[in-house]
């Protein structure tokens, strides 16, 4: 089973930077991935795969891996070159030992969906803080040590990427405030957390509507983000947010790369098409961080 999903992953390694379709290999979402790249200028000139089994069910002759692939992809665009990277959780089922079945498993249905409406944002707390500067690099630096590991300082969470971005902002001098009302600023401490700090749609609504401390601002495009700054991300177009994401880096044309956790990436392009939770109703908020300096 395990050298049937090396032959699978290899194909698809291959699929990546080919420059022709075959029909017996074709992935689609390989191929809006390709797509997506070309309508930037930009290109796979090399790809890479690594495969982990995490899980083996077994139940009369049928058989489920539950595995996880590191992709690494050198991406050429206008002569720059970078690398992205992501780690994709796949699914695969086997009859008598035969390969029948292989999907990647989508986290982001599974959010924790505490809604705050703009007319109930988490509510403020009105006191003097000490003046708070975001150090950008220090965001970044940290969002690049641990955008596929986790911090043994910081609780872990099945869907995690709020957590994630969280810790990211904290690691760039973001003062945590509100402890211990989980609906009053944002925070994690003793096992214990506010919305604002691990839930996607609470923070879309926290950052724009704190007044102190940790705050921001929304921007009309993502292309006036800067290093450190933040998108959230509503995949159905529900007016719920999904999904958080630091901007780590800018590509050839000055547009965002991201690194998220849940389905963890780095160095992403920002608009997420080449997503399995991408739908056209896909809405977006632009966030970027406003300190005291």
């Amino acid at each position: 089973m395990r050298e049937q999903l090396q032959t699978l992953l290899g194909r698809r390694v291959n699929q990546y930077i080919s420059q022709t379709r075959s029909d017996k290999d074709l992935c689609e979402k390989i191929e809006i991935k390709k797509d997506c790249l070309s309508k930037r200028s930009a290109e796979i000139v090399k790809a890479a795969a690594k495969g982990k089994i995490t899980e083996k069910q077994e139940e009369d002759d049928h058989t489920i891996l539950l595995y996880e692939v590191h992709f690494q992809f050198l991406i050429r665009q206008k002569g720059m070159l970078y690398m992205e990277e992501e780690i994709e959780k796949r699914e695969a089922g086997f009859y008598k030992g035969v390969l029948i079945e292989d999907k990647e498993i989508s986290l982001y249905a599974h959010e924790n969906r505490a809604k705050v409406l703009p007319g109930n944002p988490v509510r403020e707390m009105h006191r003097t803080m000490n003046d708070f500067h975001y150090d950008r690099l220090k965001a970044v630096q940290y969002a690049e040590r641990w955008w596929n590991d986790y911090n043994p300082s910081f609780k872990k969470f099945e869907v995690d990427c709020t957590n994630y971005i969280s810790q990211c902002l904290h690691a760039g001098g973001a003062p945590m405030r509100g402890y211990p009302n989980r609906s009053n600023g944002w925070w994690m401490r003793n096992n214990n957390w506010s919305y604002s700090w691990a839930v996607a749609n609470s923070l879309r609504w926290y950052l724009p509507a704190s007044k102190t401390g940790l705050r921001g601002k929304e921007v009309e495009s993502a292309d006036k983000l800067l290093l450190g700054d933040v998108i959230c991300y509503d995949f159905q177009g529900d007016g719920r947010f999904d999904h958080n994401t630091i901007v780590t880096g800018k590509d050839a044309f000055g547009m965002p790369l991201v690194n998220a956790h849940t389905h963890n990436s780095r160095m992403r392009y920002w608009a997420y098409e080449d997503s399995t939770a991408y739908t056209p109703n896909i809405k977006y908020k632009f966030i970027t961080i406003v300190d005291d300096q």
